[in-house]
């Protein structure tokens, strides 16, 4: 089964399949909403944290290498970093993976993640990823210790 976002009402949580929420949350989107999501996953470690940060994702008129967004591929969603863009082709990689892209076009992007809520309180701008892009060859060291003192 696919990773699922939560979704959160009150005190009441309710996990909701991407398949059924994902395409919700890029029509409200379009429609020029912000929404506000709880990724699963360890994927975006050590920025965005399963059950611990949600992210508010926003329709932006253009994306930049170092936004963190949610695409749509023929098979899944994932919300992953742009390390890579040329023309309207992007390439993605998850800040806490140490290998692995993934490809798409900018018309997939269905948005950009303008806030990360730590807590469900402290708001984060995130950052473009510069310095933890050159530091991907030492990656592997620092999650493996990441992991292991959260």
């Amino acid at each position: 089964m696919p990773p699922a976002y939560v979704i959160t009402k009150s005190m009441d949580k309710r996990v909701i399949p991407n398949d059924v929420l994902l395409p919700e949350v890029g029509r409200l989107l379009d429609e020029g909403r912000d929404v506000t999501l709880s990724p699963k996953g360890g994927s975006m470690l050590p920025f965005i944290r399963e059950g611990k940060d949600s992210v508010v994702l926003r329709k932006m008129p253009s994306v930049s290498v170092g936004d963190i967004v949610l695409v749509r591929l023929p098979d899944r969603f994932v919300l992953h970093r742009i390390i890579k863009l040329e023309g309207g082709h992007l390439t993605l990689m998850g800040d806490g993976n140490i290998a692995g892209t993934e490809e798409c076009g900018t018309g997939d992007v269905l948005g950009t993640v303008v806030t990360i809520l730590r807590g469900g309180k402290k708001a984060l701008t995130p950052s473009n990823g510069k310095l933890w892009a050159r530091l991907k060859p030492f990656r592997r060291y620092i999650l493996a210790i990441y992991r292991r003192i959260i």
